[in-house]
């Protein structure tokens, strides 16, 4: 009988501890979204009821935590119980080696199992997109800028004269640079670019759309300026030497300047209308004296 009892204990005390520990379903959807070398772990929101915020942890597993660690898992640090549904582990996945990678949940004291990345994850399987490129001439010189290029990786940046593509020459930079400086050009020429990023001989982006700008040449970057700071500088002094005259012009000069002309005849408001008549119409006319009428 106290053999039975213990046994009946000691299940009672294992469910209980089960039940304390695996209460909750695991994350489902582990997937991993890398671009650009940005790796970032994501999973679905759990849908078990939760009085509380449901939070996250993340752990990673590579081939030095597998071979030489006995098959330990790291904790991702930015990613303990954190109430996200994703997780960037872009610093954590440093080597191109093959990593393991898993999320559980909690509910208060509540813990759900481990659920893993259905396959192991490389961070040279990063899906690398076209390179954001903006051109700018400095006299006989091309500026090229890049924004946001992936870590790591080689930006391979191809400059040709406008239709002669075969005489090409292609420059290559680190993408902590961002910024290549091509100088000595053929001023008047208009020069082509093209850019593709590269992390190794396999994996590498599409190439950009084709820019083409003129070279003005090194005289061109103060002409502009000059010619336009010139006019406004000659029409300041002709703007201001007539205002000087208005201002200090004498009675005498003023009229000699502004002479007023009379007015012609026709303009005129007194008028003084004289119709020739001919002699045997001048005979016609006769003098008549109008008398009032008087009433008898």
């Amino acid at each position: 009988m106290t053999q039975s009892l213990q046994v009946v204990m000691m299940m009672t005390v294992l469910l209980g501890f089960t039940d304390y520990v695996w209460t909750l379903p695991a994350p489902g959807g582990v997937t991993m979204d890398s671009v650009n070398m940005k790796h970032i772990l994501k999973w679905l929101p759990l849908q078990a009821h939760c009085d509380t915020a449901v939070l996250y942890s993340v752990q990673f597993q590579g081939e030095f935590e597998l071979t030489v660690l006995n098959g330990s898992w790291v904790d991702a640090p930015e990613c303990q119980q954190t109430p996200h549904t994703h997780c960037d582990l872009t610093f954590d996945l440093g080597s191109d080696s093959d990593y393991n990678l898993r999320v559980r949940a909690a509910c208060g004291s509540k813990l759900s199992s481990w659920n893993k990345l259905d396959h192991n994850f490389n961070r040279r399987d990063t899906v690398l997109t076209v390179p954001e490129m903006a051109l700018m001439v400095d006299g006989d010189a091309l500026q090229v800028t890049f924004d946001k290029l992936p870590l790591t990786a080689v930006v391979t940046v191809t400059v040709w004269k406008r239709d002669d593509e075969l005489q090409a020459v292609v420059y290559t930079m680190p993408s902590e640079q961002k910024v290549l400086h091509v100088a000595a050009l053929q001023e008047g020429v208009e020069y082509c670019v093209r850019a593709q990023t590269a992390l190794n001989t396999q994996l590498h982006s599409s190439s950009s759309d084709t820019q083409c700008v003129s070279i003005t040449g090194p005289d061109a970057a103060w002409k502009k300026p000059t010619t336009v700071t010139v006019t406004v500088i000659i029409m300041a002094g002709l703007l201001f030497a007539v205002f000087w005259s208005v201002v200090h012009c004498r009675a005498d000069a003023c009229q000699s300047y502004f002479h007023k002309d009379p007015l012609p005849q026709s303009l005129r408001s007194d008028w003084d209308i004289q119709i020739p008549l001919s002699p045997e119409e001048a005979e016609l006319c006769e003098q008549i004296k109008v008398m009032p009428s008087v009433d008898c």
